[in-house]
């Protein structure tokens, strides 16, 4: 049978399992909020910064001589374990939960605490020696810890996001090369427009994700403010005269990060506005990409009766009845994580603005949409970029006999015949299903010499 200990807090007492590091407050948090199915064991980067939080705040407090220097080394020491990813496991509540963030703190200080008796010899659950609130939260409110940890973790979050892009411009810059000389049709409103390289779309493809890793060094940038010695809301209560500085100082030397203090602490405790940007450039992102996988599904639809000007690598049979079907299922699955982080920033938007007063509570579920929209368009740019663009093939004949006969190369010779009768061959051509070099050519309009030298893949690019 299952051991529990008994731990007790301001309601009461709980059992709680012998062998857990976490304690009271983590169990009732477990209990009230059964939401997402999703634990904040499912976020490592999160628990990794509220490790370096934890011994940031312990290095600071006794640089201040307000903690013990035992106590302070072993809270140290579980930090370091928590960093490591030794403790993401006792780390089960979930996601989605009330209380501003409240539960996720006090599970982090109850597991360092335990952690840090077992390093001193002593029974877990037994506080007298080192307590959760009194010692590994000195000088801390989970109001200045969490939105703290969460910036940290986006930030690092998003380096494995900028890899996947800049994979993915990759791959599109190299197909670009590849494409160089095969000429298509280019095409607006669904609608034959003028001849351009396949090279082109897949360069313009690769500038397109190039700006948003540009971007994002931006975005990184705005989260290296943090409120952190700003307490409950922002005052610095129950922390020394010069905290911020000293824990932050701390904090940027353990992440690596330039962190800095924000300017007015009470805002920054209370304001989400860079966590809405943070996720309107996820939308952005997801938006954009999501409308390369519509061109590539586009582009190669068919592969008898569609465009077909490129075949996508087959990655699965395409249906249970038709046999010999193959669809489009890398950029299918990169338009739903599309949908997905467009629908985040949404939640994350009406979030951020139900903020009431010194303090926005709806922070948990802030954090899990962003986390969430990162993780997701990580996985699904490289799914993308591996399973999909690397792999694509051009259809070189398709694609010239497309524009050869396609009616839109009357623009090449609107300069020498005039807008009005290339406006009457593109209307012949149209109605009587001929071409307009046969029509050109027919009508005596230009010489078979003078034709060839306009409609030239040179002339026409």
């Amino acid at each position: 049978m299952k051991k529990f200990r008994i731990e007790h807090d301001s309601l009461g007492e709980k059992q709680v399992p012998v062998d857990a590091y976490y304690g009271v407050q983590t169990v009732r948090a477990m209990e009230n909020f059964v939401i997402s199915n999703t634990p904040i064991s499912a976020f490592p980067e999160y628990i990794k910064a509220l490790g370096y939080i934890k011994k940031a705040c312990a290095l600071a407090n006794m640089e201040f001589k307000i903690l013990d220097k035992q106590i302070g080394e072993v809270i140290i020491k579980a930090s370091e374990e928590m960093i490591a990813g030794k403790m993401d496991d006792q780390f089960p509540i979930d996601a989605i939960q009330g209380g501003a963030g409240t539960s996720v703190n006090m599970n982090a200080n109850e597991v360092i605490a335990n952690r840090a008796l077992e390093l001193l010899g002593k029974e877990r659950g037994v506080y007298d020696a080192v307590h959760p609130n009194n010692h590994v939260n000195l000088s801390q409110s989970t109001n200045d810890v969490c939105p703290s940890g969460i910036r940290i973790a986006i930030h690092h979050m998003l380096d494995d996001l900028h890899d996947a892009l800049k994979g993915l411009k990759k791959a599109l810059a190299d197909k670009g090369v590849e494409f160089s000389d095969v000429l298509k049709m280019g095409r607006t409103q669904l609608q034959d427009a003028v001849p351009m390289t396949l090279g082109m779309e897949f360069a313009s493809w690769a500038v397109s994700v190039e700006e948003d890793i540009v971007r994002l060094k931006e975005i990184q940038t705005l989260l290296t403010e943090i409120n952190m010695g700003g307490t409950a809301i922002g005052t610095g209560i129950n922390a020394p005269k010069g905290y911020a500085q000293v824990v932050t100082a701390h904090l940027a030397t353990l992440t690596k990060l330039p962190l800095h203090p924000a300017k007015d602490l009470v805002q920054a405790t209370q304001d989400s506005g860079t966590f809405v940007e943070v996720s309107g450039f996820l939308r952005r992102i997801a938006v954009k990409v999501s409308k390369i996988s519509n061109d590539l599904r586009l582009l190669s639809s068919g592969p008898r009766t569609g465009i077909s000007e490129i075949t996508l690598p087959p990655m699965q049979p395409g249906s249970s009845i038709m046999p010999g079907k193959v669809n489009p299922v890398i950029p299918e699955v990169m338009n739903q994580v599309a949908f997905d982080v467009i629908g985040n920033d949404v939640a994350v938007a009406i979030a951020a603005e139900a903020g009431q007063l010194e303090l926005n509570v709806m922070e948990p579920l802030i954090a899990y949409k962003i986390f969430t929209s990162i993780e997701r368009l990580t996985r699904g740019l490289s799914t993308l970029t591996e399973k999909c663009v690397v792999g694509i093939v051009a259809n070189r004949d398709r694609s010239r006999s497309l524009v050869e006969n396609s009616i839109g190369i009357i623009t090449n010779l609107v300069p020498r015949l005039g807008y009005e009768l290339c406006a009457q061959i593109a209307k012949k051509a149209q109605k009587t299903g001929g071409s307009v070099y046969e029509i050109v050519l027919e009508e005596g309009h230009l010489s078979k010499e003078e034709l060839d030298q306009l409609l030239s893949p040179e002339a026409m690019l």
